[in-house]
């Protein structure tokens, strides 16, 4: 569905089941950016809930994320506001037991680093394009926002 997600060899993704710490799960890295994908496994079923990325990236935005990892995708994964502005680290588990979610599975994708400089929000942006034309409709966890 993502083939545009293809070239980015710098990827990786994890599981987030009720009781586990996002924080300890997760495997995206700190200091680089890019763009993820959470999959809700809910009876039998798969359902891409959420589209999320690090946001547009300039040179002074590169070399803070770089410096610190805020910002990084690990962080965002983290920290990234949800559900009545609370981080992902505490509203993605509320919300997957609100929902009765089995898992999610959660896809990373490094797209700005020494190989490529996809601007994570030019990518994101055309993820949430490929999604609607295919659905009609954004990932429903991203109405929330």
């Amino acid at each position: 569905m993502f083939d545009v997600l293809n070239k980015y060899k710098q990827n990786g993704h994890f599981f987030l089941t009720p009781g586990d710490e996002l924080s300890k799960v997760c495997n995206a890295p700190e200091k680089q950016p890019g763009v993820f994908l959470a999959y809700a496994l809910k009876n039998g079923r798969i359902e891409l809930v959420f589209i999320g990325g690090t946001g547009e990236i300039d040179k002074r935005r590169l070399l803070a994320i770089q410096n610190t990892g805020i910002g990084g995708l690990k962080d965002e994964l983290l920290n990234g506001l949800e559900f009545t502005d609370t981080p992902r680290k505490i509203s993605w588990p509320a919300q997957m037991e609100k929902e009765h979610i089995e898992a999610l599975d959660i896809y990373w994708y490094v797209t700005y680093n020494e190989k490529h400089s996809d601007n994570p929000e030019k990518i994101e942006n055309t993820l949430f394009e490929i999604h609607f034309g295919l659905f009609q409709r954004i990932p429903r966890w991203n109405l929330d926002l």
